[in-house]
């Protein structure tokens, strides 16, 4: 038996949901997530409520993988200076692959426009994530403001990641000095 028909058909709803919401949008149709999954429309519809939930499980799905590349390990002893320059140095890193579209979660709230949905929750626990994991290392290099600080990494975080995604913008030699312009102004060591 094959990896792929060994994984269920959840599974490869998600992944297809996934890789196509990534590509294409979230407005992807359902035969089309369902043909890349190779599952019947009835079948995703027992699963799942509604392509919704499907677009938010997805999500979920990806959370730990996409925090686990961008974040610094938890026993990372570096200071929060070089911790938070390791998430832009990760973001860079992965603007320059050739199907870098920049960060889902971010593109999720954009195309949606709606807080209420639940791909859009989903999207913001985890953009939400993210600005506490840069308040804490702020709090903890000796920032001004960690709170400011925090929101303006996240910011810069998210107009590199679109910038990048759209192919406007190389983020080599630009993201690091423009981060530790800011680390600096807050006075992070």
């Amino acid at each position: 038996m094959t990896a792929e028909a060994k994984r269920t058909s959840r599974e490869r709803l998600i992944e297809a949901a996934a890789a196509l919401s990534y590509r294409e949008g979230v407005n992807v149709g359902v035969e089309a997530l369902c043909k890349a999954a190779g599952v019947s429309k009835r079948s995703m519809y027992q699963l799942f409520e509604s392509k919704d939930e499907l677009l938010a499980a997805s999500l979920e799905g990806q959370a730990a993988s996409y925090t686990a590349q961008l974040l610094p390990d938890m026993n990372d002893d570096r200071p929060p200076r070089e911790r938070i320059l390791h998430v832009f140095g990760q973001l860079e890193s992965h603007s320059t692959l050739p199907e870098f579209r920049g960060c889902a979660y971010l593109a999720v709230q954009i195309e949606l426009k709606d807080e209420t949905h639940p791909a859009s929750r989903v999207a913001c626990r985890v953009k939400g994530d993210l600005t506490a994991f840069f308040r804490a290392e702020a709090e903890q290099g000796g920032a001004s403001d960690p709170d400011l600080l925090a929101r303006q990494l996240t910011l810069v975080f998210d107009g590199a990641s679109a910038r990048a995604g759209i192919g406007a913008e190389k983020l080599a030699g630009l993201i690091a000095p423009t981060v530790s312009t800011l680390l600096d102004a807050a006075g992070v060591r």
